[in-house]
This record gives structure tokens, C-alpha cells and sequence, in this order.
């Protein structure tokens, strides 16, 4: 069992996570035709914005509403219903989401009631849903804002029903799912012939596709009429523990029953995900998967030799620090560091010492005679600084392009892990064998006994 620390230090030196707001704004980007508002300066927005351009490389839309010292000591309602108003008459969408920033929460805005004044005095804008999410910046982080702006939209949009779709499934994805992670997922559910309502969707709206015509919302993404639909589901797979007060929600409000994968990453977890469709829809596995199944068995023979008393340092945000830190200690990795950014139940049972919840410099103070270093772009000085290589996850990945298209789950996402941790460490080896782990070895990585053991011949 980890021991969990707390960080004492009064500031953040080199910040590991990203806000809450950020994390419902994402989250609203994964539903069609919406509109993400924060309630907050210019600037908050701002930055918010500039971090998701960098990563998607693509147009985000993304509003405010321009609070200022005036504005602020006075109130925001003037503000919101303003903003409202201006993006239902230019864009036209069919879900406004505001979430609340750290200077109108610590003002103590009570956007609940602007809202219905709003409503009152607007009736135009009717066919416009309006969700309001509280997501103070000064506590919790990106996959806490994630998991409360689900919950709400469960709680606004979701209709009461005794009816029941058979095949139908609900489906609560995690904010560290790629859109690339989410469309696997749904390929895998789809082919057990069941159909799936993703809550929310990135693999539409943020997957990199070049729109027929022009359009200020987000385009793609889950329908306002499916998450209406979710009561008539049979069953809810939640994915990351930070679903489960989601998942509960849609239980109590529906009666569905649900399931929380902690993880869909590593050759244990995927399986226990296709036995559960399996045992849903009633059907066998695919062929298909038992071959990626095959391939993974493969790829992890192939790819120990690396892995094998790998010396690890890790900071993310908790379900992503789950997932990739468990899938490195069944290769035989050492996880020495693991830095995140807030509180969860799993840290407990993470496969090492201690879990730091702190920054990017308790990670640089740690992670010192690691031999790998993962967290977002922002680790780069660290890996530049401790000469340790370093492979990028979560979010933000603003040095490299295609991070929508990074595929980490299933059984063809672990394996893509796997070989490109491992061809990271021998290209580290190659241009610094004298403090490469791999130092002990030959020039790719296996000593010759463990090559003529591996091609079935033994030693003479």
C-alpha cells in the first residue's frame, strides 16, 4: 500500500495539473453543437484556450464572460446574461456550458439564480439548454472538473424512462481517453452488436476532422437527443474512477446499473473489459481480438528485456497515473517516483512507496537516478535537466503532433505503449551508453544469452 505525501511548499514552483475549469470546458467540447463559457476574466479563458489550441491544433470555441474589477465586486449576472445572448444569437447552439472560475467562486457568484432571471427574461432562447457547473481553480484539478461537469449534464439532460432499448449501453469516458482511446472503445463495444452512447465524446468534436462547413460550436461529439436517451440503456460502463459519482448519478436518477473500469490499459484489464461485453451482448469474442490479443503477448516478450528493473518516475493526474503505473509494473518496472495532482481512492493501492501530490518540481527532486521519466509537455525541462528521456502523457502535449490520435487502451494501445517506451530507451542508450540502463547489455538492449533464449536455442 502507497504511502500518500502532501506537498507543504505556499506556491506551486512548476505546476504538474491543469484547473478545473479547464476540465469542464473539455468536457462540454465532447458534446455536439455546445458552447463552453467559463465565468471569469479574459485571461482565465485565455489561457485555457491557448493550452487546448496547442494540443489539438485545431480551432477550439471557447467563450467568456470578460469579468472585470467592476463586474466582479457588483456581480456577474449582467455579464452572463450578455454572454448568453451573444453566442445564441451568432452561434446558435444547442448547449451553453458555464463553469465557474476561481475569481467568481472566491466572489461567490450565484450563477443558478442568473440563470433563471435569464430565462425569465429571454424566452427566445428556450431551445437552448443552459448547464451551469461550479469549478473553483484553487482546488481539485482537470479530471475532477471532467467528472463534475458530466455529473451535471446527467443531472440536467437526462430524461426519465421505463422503456428499454435492448443492445443499448451507456458508456462515461474519462478525460485522459484520447479521441483516438474513445473510438477504440467504440469499435469494440460495436462489435459485440451492442450500441453505445458515449458521454461525453471527443472522438467526434476534437478528433482532427476538416468540417464540410464553417461552424462556431463544436462539431461532432455526442447528440443532445442520445444522452436524453440514456435511461432506456440496459447497462453503464464507467471508465476511471473519477466516473463513479457520474455513474451513481445515472443510477439514482434511472435505476441503470453500472460497472467502474478502473483501467482499459494491460493485457488483464483489457480482457476483463471483453468478457464483460461478451457476457452483455451474449456473443463470443471476436477473432479479431484474440489476434491483437496474440500480438500484445508478443510485443510484451519482446519489449521485457527493457523493462526489467526499469526505473521509473511518473506525474499525472490519478487515473492516467493508475493505468500507465500498473501496466509498467507488470513488464517488471520499478515505479521510484509517482507525483500527482489530487486526492483519489486508488492512490492507496498504487505499486510503489509513496505518491507525492505535488508539482512538476517534487517530480525533478525525486526523480533523480530514475531511468524514465512520463508526464505532459511540461516535463521537458526536467527530462532536459536530469539527462533522463522522457515519455509524454495526458494533457497538455504541445511539442508533439497527433496527441488526439495517441491510442493507450486496448490491446492495440498497450502494445503501441509498450514499443514506444521501448525504442525510447534503446534510442537513449544509443547516444548515452554510459548511463543508459540498458548499459550492461549489448547495443540493442539484450545480452546474447537472453537473445538465444528468446529464439528458443540455449547457450553452448
Amino acid at each position: 500500500m502507497a504511502t500518500i505525501l502532501h506537498g507543504k511548499k505556499a506556491c506551486s514552483v512548476s505546476p504538474l495539473k491543469m484547473s478545473q475549469p479547464i476540465g469542464g470546458a473539455f468536457a462540454f467540447m465532447g458534446m455536439n453543437r455546445c458552447m463552453p463559457v467559463l465565468h471569469g476574466s479574459q485571461g482565465c479563458t485565455a489561457f485555457g484556450l491557448v493550452l487546448f489550441v496547442r494540443h489539438f491544433r485545431e480551432m477550439i470555441p471557447l467563450q467568456t464572460t470578460a469579468m472585470n474589477e467592476v463586474t466582479t465586486i457588483m456581480g456577474g449576472l449582467d455579464n452572463i446574461e450578455q454572454a448568453v445572448l451573444n453566442i445564441y444569437k451568432r452561434a446558435r447552439p444547442r448547449i451553453i456550458g458555464i463553469c465557474s472560475t476561481g475569481l467568481t467562486e472566491t466572489k461567490g457568484d450565484d450563477v443558478e439564480s442568473y440563470i433563471k432571471i435569464v430565462r425569465q427574461r429571454h424566452p427566445e432562447i428556450d431551445d437552448c439548454k443552459l448547464i451551469y457547473v461550479s469549478t473553483p481553480d484553487f482546488v481539485g484539478d482537470f479530471q475532477d472538473g471532467w467528472s463534475k461537469t458530466v455529473t451535471k449534464m446527467i443531472e440536467e439532460l437526462v430524461e426519465a424512462s421505463t422503456e428499454t432499448i435492448k443492445g443499448q449501453i451507456n458508456i462515461l469516458t474519462a478525460s485522459h481517453l484520447t479521441a483516438a482511446d474513445i473510438e477504440e472503445i467504440r469499435q469494440m463495444v460495436e462489435d459485440f452488436g451492442l450500441f453505445p452512447i458515449i458521454l461525453p465524446d471527443i472522438s467526434g468534436s476534437l478528433d482532427g476532422h476538416v468540417p464540410e462547413e464553417f461552424s462556431p460550436t463544436t462539431t461532432g461529439g455526442t447528440e443532445l437527443e442520445m444522452v436524453q436517451e440514456m435511461a432506456k440503456s440496459q447497462f453503464t460502463i464507467a471508465i476511471g474512477e473519477q466516473m463513479r459519482g457520474a455513474a451513481l448519478t445515472l443510477e439514482m436518477k434511472t435505476g441503470i446499473p453500472f460497472y467502474i473500469f478502473d483501467r482499459l490499459t494491460g493485457l488483464r484489464a483489457v480482457d476483463h473489459f471483453l468478457e464483460r461485453l461478451s457476457c452483455l451482448s451474449a456473443r463470443p469474442v471476436p477473432g479479431k481480438y484474440r489476434r491483437q490479443r496474440s500480438q500484445l503477448l508478443d510485443a510484451m516478450l519482446d519489449c521485457q528485456f527493457y523493462f526489467g528493473g526499469l526505473k521509473v518516475a511518473i506525474g499525472a493526474e490519478p487515473d492516467l497515473l493508475w493505468a500507465i503505473a500498473n501496466l509498467l509494473v507488470e513488464m517488471g518496472a520499478q515505479i521510484t517516483t509517482a507525483v500527482t495532482t489530487t486526492d483519489s481512492v486508488l492512490l492507496h493501492s498504487l505499486p510503489c512507496e509513496e505518491v507525492m501530490i505535488g508539482d512538476l518540481e517534487d517530480l525533478e527532486i525525486r526523480a533523480t537516478g530514475a531511468d524514465l521519466i512520463l508526464t505532459h509537455s511540461h516535463g521537458r525541462g526536467v527530462s532536459r535537466r536530469l539527462g533522463i528521456p522522457l515519455y509524454r502523457i495526458g494533457f497538455p502535449l504541445f511539442d508533439r503532433v497527433g496527441a488526439a490520435h495517441k491510442l493507450n487502451v486496448g490491446y492495440r494501445g498497450s502494445r503501441n505503449i509498450l514499443f514506444e517506451i521501448s525504442n525510447l530507451i534503446i534510442e537513449h542508450h544509443e547516444e548515452n551508453p554510459e548511463v543508459s540502463p540498458l548499459k550492461n547489455t549489448n547495443h540493442e538492449g539484450i545480452d546474447d544469452e537472453s537473445c538465444l533464449c528468446n529464439a528458443g536455442f540455449k547457450k553452448s
